[in-house]
């Protein structure tokens, strides 16, 4: 989701040195949350909700160049390849975390709907023939605000997991292009801040993860998060808010790049120039989140099940492992009574289902996806306007004061 900031249609005013470096940085934008790049964009989805008023042409331009140029030369431009040079951490991490709430929240009852459709063996109760069949069953039978039961925890966890990653994010993507390619953007420190990003997102995140799962699926024994929460600990231990972890970065690692691969090449097609052009972000971006996410559902549908621990499916392992062995009390041991690892999951899900298995709730995993990642990079590219205007402003009024 990067243009070239917001940079009006191409004039007589533009100058080849600018378009070039226009181009450039448009080509070198990285990774972001939820696959797409959030935090490399240029191109701010404000647009597509608030229409260009009169009279901020002047501001759109100027923001690629500091100055009126002389006819031989141009001074710095403002790089909206991130936020503005000096901007705080705390900048990057405020804009983070709205985002990241922003789009977890208000996507959170399709959310719901996803983490039952891929439930391996469903009770009677809870099976739904696709997205709007289950959230109208599910509000008919279990009550209005059944479908955001548990949003609270994910709040709390998403806040601070955004925030260190666009703050993660940042440092790395700039540290690293300045070692390799001094004054220019590496797609090799693009991709090595999104992972290293991602590992700290994840780990945030998984805790709140498990106890969303839990709390989402049908006829949840939990009367709320912390009951949830004590449960865990007492039955489980810590060790059952991180059994999804490593599934988790198998997923979002080639999710990301898949992404960002399919995000770039839409991009050339629809907007081969760069300018700012909402739609085609919207689009593109769009696009790619879905493909992404119905591409990596094998692996979501395996952390759903390491996350829930559904007990169908560990009876069903049980059971499998008793005609083995001698007695069926070898097959509820103390090593057996959970699902770990991608590899036992993966097992457990070909076993219970077959190849379609692994597809289950794919209709609500894209759904899902490409709503919540318009939302994630209108609100962060809104926080960058808002912080760029406002910067240009105060530089307007210092002109003016000398």
């Amino acid at each position: 989701m990067e243009a070239d900031g917001f940079v009006s249609p191409r004039s007589s005013l533009d100058s080849p040195a600018v378009d070039r470096r226009m181009t450039g940085s448009a080509a070198g934008t990285g990774f972001g949350i939820l696959g797409g790049r959030l935090l490399g964009a240029t191109g701010g989805f404000v647009g597509c909700f608030s229409p260009r008023m009169t009279g901020e042409q002047d501001f759109v331009s100027v923001l690629h160049r500091a100055a009126p140029e002389p006819s031989t030369s141009v001074e710095p431009e403002i790089d909206y390849e991130g936020l503005p040079q000096g901007a705080a951490t705390s900048t990057h991490m405020l804009a983070g975390a709205v985002a990241g709430i922003m789009e977890h929240c208000l996507m959170y009852p399709i959310d719901c709907v996803k983490t039952r459709m891929q439930s391996l063996q469903p009770e009677p109760g809870a099976r739904y023939r696709n997205v709007m069949d289950a959230l109208r069953q599910i509000v008919r039978t279990e009550g209005v605000w059944r479908p955001i039961r548990g949003v609270n925890v994910l709040a709390v966890g998403a806040g601070p997991a955004h925030a260190l990653y666009f703050a993660c994010y940042e440092k790395i993507k700039f540290s690293l292009s300045d070692a390799i390619h001094p004054g220019t953007n590496s797609h090799f420190a693009n991709g090595v801040a999104g992972c290293a990003a991602t590992v700290l997102h994840d780990a945030i995140m998984n805790p709140a993860e498990v106890v969303k799962q839990r709390m989402q699926m049908f006829n949840s024994p939990y009367r709320g998060v912390l009951d949830c929460l004590g449960s865990l600990l007492r039955h489980e231990g810590p060790a059952a808010f991180y059994r999804s972890y490593t599934t988790q970065l198998t997923m979002n690692v080639p999710f990301q790049a898949l992404h960002f691969m399919t995000y770039e090449y839409l991009q050339e097609l629809l907007n081969p120039h760069r300018q700012y052009n909402p739609s085609s972000h919207v689009v593109s971006g769009a696009l790619a989140g879905a493909l992404a996410a119905a591409t990596t559902t094998p692996l979501d549908v395996c952390k759903t099940l390491l996350n829930t621990q559904e007990a169908q499916a560990i009876h069903v392992i049980h059971a499998e492992a008793a005609g083995g062995v001698v007695g069926a009390a070898a097959a509820v041991g103390p090593g057996s009574r959970h699902i770990s690892g991608l590899g036992e999951a993966f097992r457990t899900v070909y076993r219970m289902g077959g190849v379609p298995a692994f597809f289950k709730g794919v209709q609500a995993r894209v759904i899902y996806q490409m709503p919540s990642t318009a939302i994630s990079w209108s609100v962060y590219e809104f926080f960058k306007y808002i912080i760029t205007k406002r910067q240009y402003e105060k530089r307007l009024r210092g002109d003016g004061d000398k």
